[in-house]
């Protein structure tokens, strides 16, 4: 019998889709992840097994828009917690927080209704990817002002070489990936 390796297997399930959205970028396309009734049910109890030890456990899990959107969701109905979307500007119908942050070329801004968490509840932040860390920073930030505690950001893809996840652990957030990619 053979023991199937969960990083190994989830890697072998992520496309690359070459010079897209840029000449010289390395896309990383999770959506054959989501595909496959197996593999999706690999990724999400992955990470729904780290979050059941009741020292990881979240009050609440965070979802970055748009794919932290669809593994968020469903981590978060594993788990018995409830579920935030951070949404990009203008999204969010109630009254919201919101926090800019610095892209490659220019700047974008993301919101949180303020009613979404409440003062000193955990909270797990999720996405599918990690690049330059500006997304997940700034969802972080929205969050402390509302009160909440990030106990832990989580994606499935680490792309090192971007040094995001390198400047989000040194801001002092943890971080959980389950696949590393070279480049970019």
């Amino acid at each position: 019998m053979t023991v199937m390796n969960v990083h190994d297997f989830l890697r072998r399930h992520i496309r690359t889709v070459p010079d897209w959205p840029a000449p010289g970028v390395q896309f990383r396309d999770i959506t054959p992840l989501l595909q496959d009734p197996r593999v999706f049910r690999v990724l999400v109890d992955a990470f729904v097994h780290r979050y059941m030890d009741p020292a990881l456990r979240p009050d609440v899990v965070a979802g970055l828009d748009a794919r932290g959107f669809i593994l968020g969701a469903v981590v978060a109905y594993e788990l018995g917690v409830g579920f935030v979307p951070i949404r990009k500007k203008g999204k969010l119908p109630f009254t919201t927080v919101e926090e800019t942050y610095e892209l490659e070329y220019g700047s974008a801004t993301v919101e949180l209704h303020t009613d979404a968490v409440q003062p000193g509840q955990r909270v797990l932040l999720i996405d599918d990817l990690i690049a330059t860390g500006g997304t997940m920073m700034a969802g972080r930030r929205l969050l402390e002002k509302l009160g909440a505690t990030v106990i832990e950001g989580a994606a499935i893809v680490d792309l090192p070489e971007l040094g995001g996840s390198a400047r989000l652990k040194a801001s002092g957030l943890p971080l959980f990936t389950l696949v590393d990619f070279d480049g970019h």
